[in-house]
């Protein structure tokens, strides 16, 4: 019998990997998604111990960043407003001309449980511990948690060689060696251990 995993923690404690530099410092100046505002130029600084991470990520052209809204998380009480009633449902900024609301998972509002975004940027360089990128809705010293590369194959459902203009996205190490050819679905006990983890055996 498998041993019993520990339940899972009601709070989870998160460290920023780095903070974007942008021109913005009010949040009513910020665009509202990178795809409207896709060729203004912004910076990402990560810490100095997590730089050997950048390694790969310049093959790519478009990457997330993970990241937390503090900005919003302090206006908005910092976190002590309970999500209740029409805080659930917020009017996304494209509505609010009709006014009508929305449940807040089926949006891209800043104010939400948690306060998390996920930023799509075009990566133009990678310097030490710098990113320079194009595409901003962040404000300047937002907290950045993570970074994941884009790749139409893991990212466009229903992607196949042949689909215009995604053919010409660079997809990093994921292209040069045409893994997605790989039929893997799981990651097996190997994989595992290739990216770090111990996992423990099970009874």
């Amino acid at each position: 019998m498998a041993a019993a995993a520990d339940p899972p923690p009601d709070r989870i404690e998160l460290r920023p990997i780095g903070r974007v530099r942008t021109g913005y410092r009010r949040l009513e100046d910020t665009p509202i998604q990178t795809t409207r505002n896709p060729d203004e130029p912004g910076r990402l600084v990560v810490l100095d111990q997590y730089a050997g991470g950048l390694e790969g990520l310049e093959g790519f052209d478009y990457a997330h960043l993970v990241c937390f809204l503090d900005r919003a998380w302090q206006a908005d009480g910092r976190g002590a407003r309970p999500f209740t009633g029409d805080r659930l449902r917020p009017v996304p900024f494209l509505l609010q001309h009709l006014g009508q609301r929305v449940g807040v998972f089926a949006t891209r509002a800043p104010v939400r449980p948690n306060y998390l975004a996920l930023s799509l940027i075009r990566v133009v360089a990678v310097h030490g511990n710098t990113v320079d990128f194009t595409g901003v809705d962040l404000l300047d010293g937002t907290p950045v948690l993570d970074i994941k590369p884009f790749e139409p194959h893991l990212d466009v459902p229903g992607y196949t060689p042949g689909s215009a203009w995604l053919d010409q996205i660079r997809g990093g190490w994921y292209q040069q060696h045409d893994v997605a050819a790989d039929p893997l679905v799981r990651p097996t006990r190997q994989g595992l251990h290739g990216v770090g983890l111990d996992p423990p055996n099970d009874a």
